[in-house]
Formats: C-alpha cells, structure tokens, sequence
C-alpha cells in the first residue's frame, strides 16, 4: 500500500456535535489522495462513535487510553502520519473543496516554501462573517506579520512532512493556546512561510473555544514566543517588548494612555525598520507592510479613544514616522477613522439624552 500525499492530523476532544461535518468536508475534496488521522483524547461524548461510523477507509481513529490535551494529542498523530504533506484540522472547521488541490499546487510550485496557510471565513452564529485578516498577502507580509501577531489560522495550514518531523516536539506543550504561532516560528528556520488568499476554510467561534477560555494563557504563552523572537533586537527589553506588542497590537486591549501608545509606536516602527534592512522585501510586498501595519496602529489609536484612555490630541500627537501607508498619509487613515470613531460617540451619547 503507497503512502498517502497528504495526512490530515485532527486530536478531538467532546466534538460530537461538529466533527461529522468536518470530516464530511475533509470527503468533498477534490484531491482525494490523503489519510484522515482522527485520535479521540478521551472524549465523554459520542465523538469516537461518530468518527467510527463514517465508511471511509481513509479515516483511522485511534482512541487515547488516557486525556492528555490536544498539544500532546496533535503531536501523537503526526507520529503515525505517513503523507509527503501534513493538513492541520481542528475537529469542528470546515474545509473548502479545492483547499487541499490548490494547497498542494503551491508547495510543489515553490519548492523554498515549507508551510502555507489560506485565507478563512468565520462561522458564528449561523452567519458567515469575513475574516479580521489581512485580504492580501505576500511571503513577505506573512514573515512581517510573525514578528507582531499570529497571521496565519492554524486549520488552514499545510505543512511539508519532511520539515514538520524535524521539529522535536512538532508543538511545545508549554507553549499551549500558541503552540502554532510558535510552531511558524521555529519551522521558519527551514524555509518560507506564505497564505494562499482564496478562502479555503471556514473557522467556526463558538463559546466553547479554547480562545475565549484561555485568552490569558494564550497572551502568555504568545509573548514568550515573541520574546525569543526579538531577543537579538531588544536584549533585555525583549520581555518587556513582547509583552506590550501581544497586549496591543495581538490581543487588542485598549492603550490606559498616551506614554504607552508611544512606546507601542517605538516599539513598532523598531521592528518595521529592522524587518525592512534585513528581509529587504519588494516593492509591493514593503507597500503591504507599512500598510497593514499602519492599519493596526490606527485601530489601537481607536480603541484608546473610544475606552477613554487617549484623548484625540494624545492620538494625533504621536505620529511615528515609519507607518507610513504608501497609498494615503498616516494622519488621512488615523485622525479620519478616530474623528468618526468620536463623532459615533458623541451621538451615541446625545441620543441618549
């Protein structure tokens, strides 16, 4: 029996109520040469009963004697994994048809590239909702994106196995609720990273995510994983640094006042202008990084406003020089969405009465 192309690696855990569709998914695909491997953490629910009664030869579940958390579970199946290219899945998303195709023409196409993600829809609700991420990407923009905030869902991505076996362990369970980001990271030292823009995949939010339960843990362990990055840059600093980047720009809390926004501008253009020197990206690629970039300082302007943290002279007044747009000045992109922002707000508070 050949070895598969593709090996899809999805640890459940009480996913009774979703994992029928994700696997149904994972069945409309038109590139049908993968093994589905299913390991069942211990679930009290009818997950492995599910997962066992869908006919596909394809699809191995292999029930866990004991709980260990899906870190360690994802890194129990990658070791029976036996295909060229690992598709990571979360037991309750859903893959689009042509997701793994057009995954697998990419690799084989950039044969420098060892992992790429694609671009993903939200299921919440009942309603489909766009992604909060950014709509064009370049290998470039990604890599930039690394370096102050998770760009890549991790559903999404597909891996080559080659580079995927020689990270030991495959995800660090210290670093849980950011094993994947830290997973891009270390994976980086083997070849490139970049996102496929279709929309390949539907991410569903729901209460019971880890992101909502564990947003803590997440900043934590995110900021360990940016401290290591940013090490050769901020020496001592890199803590500290880390910590403001995940807080603001990552994670989205609201700036208390003006000295912090500063130091998250500082700190910032730091990263933009020492990511610009050393990547030297094209053109294009570079447009996308002031642009995406001044998208984010802008939205942390915005949330400082509207929670009372800044005042509008405070976001005015801090203009680093670096977030620059390319398309539009910094001032048409901030002081026009913050003076929006607070005219809502003094309608809102004039309805009111």
């Amino acid at each position: 029996m050949s070895d598969p192309l593709v090996s899809v690696l999805i640890p459940t855990y009480n996913g009774g109520a979703l994992v029928r569709d994700t696997l149904a998914s994972l069945q409309a695909q038109t590139m049908r040469d993968f093994e589905v491997i299913v390991i069942d953490d211990c679930s009290r629910d009818d997950t492995a009963a599910i997962v066992a009664a869908v006919d596909d030869p394809r699809i191995r579940l292999i029930r866990a004697e004991q709980n260990r958390g899906v870190v360690l579970t994802r890194n129990a199946a990658l070791s029976l994994a036996r295909g060229r290219y690992i598709a990571a899945l979360d037991q309750d998303d859903l893959c689009h048809p042509e997701r793994f195709a057009r995954q697998i023409g990419f690799l084989e196409a950039n044969p420098a590239m060892v992992l790429v993600g694609t671009a993903a829809n939200v299921l919440y609700e009942g309603a489909i909702l766009p992604s909060a991420l950014a709509p064009v990407s370049t290998p470039a923009l990604i890599q930039w994106l690394l370096r102050i905030e998770n760009p890549l869902v991790w559903s999404s991505v597909m891996l080559r196995g080659d580079a995927a076996r020689r990270l030991d362990p495959f995800n660090r369970p210290e670093l849980q609720y950011a094993e994947d980001f830290d997973l891009y990271h270390r994976i980086n030292a083997f070849g490139g990273i970049a996102r496929l823009d279709a929309e390949l995949l539907t991410y569903r939010r729901h209460p019971g995510g880890a992101s909502q339960r564990q947003a803590t843990a997440m900043r934590d362990s995110a900021t360990r994983v940016l401290a290591e990055a940013y090490a050769p840059l901020f020496g001592d600093d890199a803590a500290g640094t880390a910590g403001l980047i995940v807080a603001h720009v990552t994670a989205h809390a609201p700036v208390p006042d003006r000295p912090t926004l500063e130091r998250v501008g500082t700190a910032l253009v730091r990263l933009q202008e020492d990511f610009l020197a050393t990547h030297r990206p094209d053109k294009e690629s570079a447009k996308l990084i002031r642009w995406e970039t001044a998208r984010r300082w802008a939205r942390i302007g915005r949330a400082g406003l509207r929670t009372g943290g800044l005042k509008l002279g405070d976001a005015a007044g801090v203009r680093p020089d670096h977030l620059g747009l390319g398309y539009a000045g910094i001032e048409e992109l901030v002081l026009a969405r913050l003076v929006g922002g607070v005219r809502s707000v003094q309608r809102w508070r004039a309805a009111r009465g």
